[in-house]
């Protein structure tokens, strides 16, 4: 429906307004210079802020699009900037009296009006340093959702011994889902997910040579793990993984508050 229909079935009665608001919502697509088309209402439909993946624009058109997204949402994550842009766009947000959050060994920005406020939580686990470039990645899309992140790097199969404390932190801080990066084969995330009972979604990482070269192995691994409750994106699917675990955070934590108010002692 056009947006006068819309209008004018919500004025005739014909419309509720619940059913107006869901049209308005789907409706609500900005078009910029016949550059991109913009889901300004994604975030108040799913909770998922608009994610500009920066590593196939040029950069004016990349700034466009960016400076539209901020006029009609309070936060963007630009994605994969190529190294050469990086600090400009951290400038063109400066210029725009906005905040910006980035992530070490990253080419990710959240770009942001206020503070995201923190609902749920999530953890991330990467298993190398080659991880946390993608694992970083999660954390801002999770971060631009609202969500608290508990993160530990450098805990992988190589030395299993240093993922157990920062295991048992995440579970005691009640992380709603967790999120773990790994290359090479892969192995971190099913043995994760053998061990908690809070849903895994798996990150292979394009890190690796020979057979398994550009993170086939540690996709393929997490594919074919045994252990029940792990979820798998593509590989270096940071934003993807984020995304998802922040929706099931939030879930969770939106859930264990209606349940609070329901208690009586």
């Amino acid at each position: 429906m056009e947006l006068d229909e819309i209008l004018e079935s919500l004025k005739s009665g014909k419309t509720t307004v619940a059913s107006a608001k869901k049209l308005l919502s789907l409706y609500s697509i900005e078009e910029i210079e016949g550059i991109a088309k913009i889901d300004v209402n994604r975030q108040k439909r799913r909770g998922v802020p608009e994610v500009i993946l920066a590593e196939t624009k040029e950069l004016g058109e990349l700034k466009k699009i960016i400076k539209k997204t901020l006029e009609k949402s309070d936060r963007v994550v630009v994605s994969r900037i190529k190294k050469g842009d990086y600090s400009k766009i951290v400038a063109l947000a400066k210029s725009l009296k906005m905040r910006t959050r980035t992530g070490r060994n990253s080419s990710t920005i959240l770009i942001f009006k206020k503070p995201p406020r923190p609902r749920g939580a999530v953890g991330i686990l990467a298993a190398g340093t080659s991880d946390v470039g993608v694992a970083e990645e999660a954390r801002l899309m999770c971060e631009a959702m609202n969500c608290r992140c508990v993160t530990s790097y450098d805990v992988g199969v190589a030395g299993i011994q240093r993922m157990f404390p920062e295991l048992k932190k995440m579970v005691s801080e009640d992380v709603g889902c967790m999120i773990v990066v790994a290359g090479m084969e892969g192995a971190l995330a099913t043995l994760v997910s053998a061990l908690v009972d809070i849903p895994v979604i798996g990150v292979p990482v394009s890190v690796g040579y020979g057979y398994g070269k550009g993170g086939v192995a540690a996709l393929a691994s997490m594919l074919q793990s045994c252990s029940l409750g792990l979820a798998v994106v593509n590989i270096d699917g940071g934003i993807a993984a984020g995304g998802i675990a922040a929706n099931i955070a939030n879930r969770t934590a939106r859930n264990a508050r209606k349940s609070s108010k329901r208690y009586i002692p």
